[in-house]
């Protein structure tokens, strides 16, 4: 059976994993969510990840999470902007800061994947895959 959301479900996952307070969590692979994990550890909320080799075609992310000192999650709110059934598009100039730059937007522009900081300053509206804070 095919997955109709899979960055949907890729963001599941890690929030899943962070309220289970689980050290990991597992991600099948893909360009797109290659490119959110690497903004996602450029902006702080995980420590890193890794790539794992499931077979000679396919491979998955081990993600590692990131906690504070009272072992709560970094990751305290991940969320699915646009879906497959229901695309939302910002223009530049409709950008703003998310929860007073404590959060992060991630979107998708024609230059790539971006956080919404860099999509302002570089003029670039697109879609708004997901809002994080």
């Amino acid at each position: 059976m095919s997955m109709s959301d899979p960055i949907g479900d890729m963001l599941t996952r890690i929030r899943n994993a962070g309220r289970a307070k689980h050290a990991t969590c597992l991600v099948p692979g893909s360009k797109i969510k290659k490119s959110i994990l690497d903004l996602m550890k450029e902006e702080g909320f995980i420590k890193d990840y890794e790539s794992v080799k499931v077979n000679e075609t396919f491979e998955d992310y081990k993600v590692f999470l990131k906690y504070d000192q009272t072992k709560r999650p970094i990751i305290r709110e991940l969320i699915r902007v646009s879906t497959p059934g229901r695309r939302v598009y910002i223009k530049s100039a409709e950008i703003r800061p998310y929860k007073n730059n404590i959060g992060t937007l991630i979107v998708s522009t024609s230059k790539g994947i971006m956080t919404g900081k860099n999509a302002r300053k570089l003029k670039l509206g697109g879609e708004v895959i997901l809002k994080m804070s």
